[in-house]
């Protein structure tokens, strides 16, 4: 296991772009705490075993012979000359946590990308060497995932989790000398495939750019511990990924180059607290190369300039790695570095001890408001495949709720949670999450209408389009999304998920806190995170806006329902407009809960492309518009500004049995997004509206 052990001051010369910030050596008392993280990290299993890291190397030495076997056989197929067939080589690099020495023990994966010589196609990759791993008998659990950004086939290897990628090289052999660092190795390939290097050029470059490697490592241990437990770790949910984190601890490593990892993980803390965002995180000067190809430079390419919390990689062609990050995500990570700092500082000066840096975030006792978005599908092949499109594209929702006027955060849990079976009997299998939501706070006692509707729609809108453009798309598959209140997620949570550590009060954490004055005008893949009331498992998006409702009620909360069924309108002659207003401090609708009966049924679909209503007709035809953040019926003499109200209303429908039908691929090879258009063939979408009252 590791321990701290003396080490001599470097006088070597500065790393990254300024001059260190100190270059004092390390105290007695700083090897005394940096002893104490790593008896704290311990039992998080962070450091791996000898016989671990054994395994792990004789299954990659496995890998490497048996891509080489591959390889070769391929050129023998393809007729190459027996002496280029006997040379033409291979070889498999490492990358991410485990070539920078940080995996974990037991559960790490192993990032490892193949490179082959020019005779050797992505294609033989996906299809041939996809066969021959298949008939290996120490690979389990073998899938290829070849539509991703960075195209990878995923499987285990003797208990060891790959994720392997996939270039090939100009160059008719490929030697067990070559080095990946070398520009020239990117001349004439394409887009995928420097991707693909990308991850093991970045990961040497890291490595290289750092005073220290021992001290950079146990930092970096410390950091990716915290993240995770803090609920901040998740590349594709709009936090930082693994090579961010090591970016962003690499630089304090640059500006205090002798220090142990307990002072570096108080500077770390300490500089990204303060960090004026957007401003870029930088390991080296940018660098220009005669391959021209696109680099991150805001100065040139408009789309760069939306990023909130650029970080750089240090190899060509430079990347920004956080691409994802939106403006409540950078909120949320700026406020755990400010409480990160506050225990650091107080762990420093001997009144607390590292377990509490690393205590993990009661995200369900922090906000009153959630979304919980739910995605279920029949079999648990298309489940998998279902869960990985929808978490891919959370971020887009926190997107659409962070631009809704009245919304101040919207916090994504990262991790998943098993849907609760008394809620889902009919839904097959099921995956839960939840966002957490802060309001802006009312000025004055007027109620302000707010309407969720089109930030919904417009999420699951994208993730249906993008579904029928990878032809995943099956009957059963549905996200649903539902607001409820911080008392309502008992239906969905056993208790002792839920359970109370510490009353934790949301801090007053805004977009602005963070460096950035203005919320971004748009999304896409370059740009970016008591008492019982309703619950509606339908199958996604949002119904055309409902007219205005009449919600005076102060005390007792209400479920607002519309009834559009096939036959004949249920509205009652006694209530307004096309609203039915039912009182209950029932369970969450469509759930089977014993003693509940509440049904309320709502479906539109998609007829060549245009919506279609069955039912009841909507009564203003201005509220129709899908575009709209909040009823344009509802008046208000004043919008509010700051702060969280609470809700009063939710409208909500009850989903007919049936998933989405499987769509026809979109001609388009790009992924669509919120703008594609909606496919021309017919499908039925059900449609619901999610909106609240926030009163003054």
């Amino acid at each position: 296991s590791p321990s701290t052990s003396r080490q001599q001051s470097q006088p070597q010369g500065h790393y990254g772009l300024t001059s260190p910030i100190s270059l004092a050596p390390p105290s007695d008392k700083d090897y005394i705490h940096t002893q104490k993280l790593i008896e704290a990290m311990k039992p998080f299993g962070v450091f791996e075993d000898h016989k671990e890291l054994y395994h792990r190397t004789t299954v990659l030495g496995k890998l490497n012979n048996f891509v080489r076997e591959w390889i070769s056989e391929l050129a023998e197929s393809k007729n190459l000359p027996p002496a280029i067939t006997e040379q033409v080589g291979g070889k498999i690099f490492t990358f991410g946590s485990y070539r920078l020495g940080v995996h974990t023990k037991g559960s790490s994966d192993i990032d490892a990308l193949c490179v082959a010589p020019s005779h050797v196609e992505r294609s033989d990759f996906f299809q041939s060497f996809f066969e021959k791993l298949k008939n290996l008998e120490e690979v389990k659990n073998l899938r290829a995932i070849e539509d991703a950004y960075v195209p990878v086939i995923k499987f285990e290897f003797d208990g060891i989790e790959i994720d392997l990628v996939f270039a090939k090289l100009s160059l008719p052999t490929v030697s067990d000398d070559l080095d990946l660092r070398d520009d020239s190795c990117l001349k004439s390939l394409d887009i995928r495939c420097i991707r693909s290097l990308n991850g093991s050029r970045v990961t040497d470059e890291i490595l290289r750019l750092v005073p220290n490697l021992e001290n950079f490592r146990l930092t970096l241990r410390a950091v990716k511990l915290w993240a995770k437990q803090r609920g901040v770790y998740s590349n594709i949910m709009g936090f930082l990924g693994g090579v961010s984190w090591a970016m962003l601890v690499a630089r304090i490593c640059q500006l205090y180059p002798n220090a142990l990892a307990s002072t570096l993980v108080n500077k770390f803390f300490l500089i990204f607290s303060k960090w004026d965002w957007p401003k870029p995180v930088l390991l080296k000067r940018l660098e220009d190369s005669f391959l021209n190809l696109p680099v991150w430079d805001p100065r040139v390419n408009p789309s760069d300039r939306y990023h909130v919390m650029p970080i750089i990689t240090p190899a060509y062609p430079q990347q920004n790695s956080t691409y994802n990050v939106s403006v409540s995500t950078r909120a949320v990570m700026v406020e755990e570095f400010q409480r990160g700092l506050e225990v650091t500082d107080e762990i420093l000066k001997g009144k607390s001890d590292w377990s509490k840096l690393f205590e993990p975030l009661n995200f369900f006792q922090k906000y009153k408001h959630y979304i919980v978005l739910t995605a279920s599908a029949f079999t648990e092949e298309h489940h998998l495949n279902w869960i990985g499109l929808v978490e891919s594209k959370i971020r887009v929702l926190v997107g659409n709720l962070e631009r809704n006027e009245f919304i101040t955060i919207a916090h994504v849990q990262p991790q998943s949670f098993p849907g609760n079976e008394d809620l889902y009997k009919e839904s097959g299998y099921v995956s839960m999450w939840f966002l957490g939501l802060v309001f802006k706070k009312a000025e004055s006692a007027v109620k302000t209408n707010v309407d969720l509707t089109h930030g919904i729609q417009s999420f699951t809108d994208t993730v249906y389009r993008q579904a029928s453009a990878l032809n995943i798309l099956k009957d059963g598959m549905k996200i649903e999304a539902t607001y409820v209140k911080r008392k309502q997620l008992r239906y969905f949570l056993p208790a002792e998920t839920l359970q109370k550590r510490k009353k934790q009060r949301v801090s007053n954490i805004s977009p602005n806190n963070s460096g950035l004055q203005c919320k971004r005008s748009s999304l896409g893949e370059s740009c970016s995170d008591g008492s019982r009331d309703s619950r509606t498992p339908s199958n996604s998006s949002s119904l055309n806006k409902i007219s205005k409702l009449d919600i005076s009620t102060a005390e007792t909360e209400r479920l607002f329902l519309i009834s559009w069924p096939n036959s004949k309108s249920q509205v009652s002659p006694t209530e307004t407009e096309a609203t039915v207003a039912l009182r209950t401090s029932g369970p969450p609708i469509g759930c089977t809960i014993p003693g509940y009966n509440t049904v309320c049924q709502l479906r539109t679909c998609f007829v060549q492309g245009q919506h279609k209503l069955s039912g009841t007709l909507i009564t203003d035809p201005k509220s129709a518009s899908p575009k709209q953040h909040y009823s344009p019926t509802s008046k208000v003499s004043r919008p509010p500004t700051s702060g969280e109200c609470s809700p009063k209303a939710i409208d909500g429908e009850k989903a007919r049995k049936g998933g989405a039908r499987s769509r026809r691929r979109l001609s388009s090879k790009e992924l669509p997004d919120s703008a594609s258009p909606v496919p021309t063939n017919s499908i039925r979408i059900i449609k619901r509206s999610i909106k609240l009252t926030l009163n003054g």
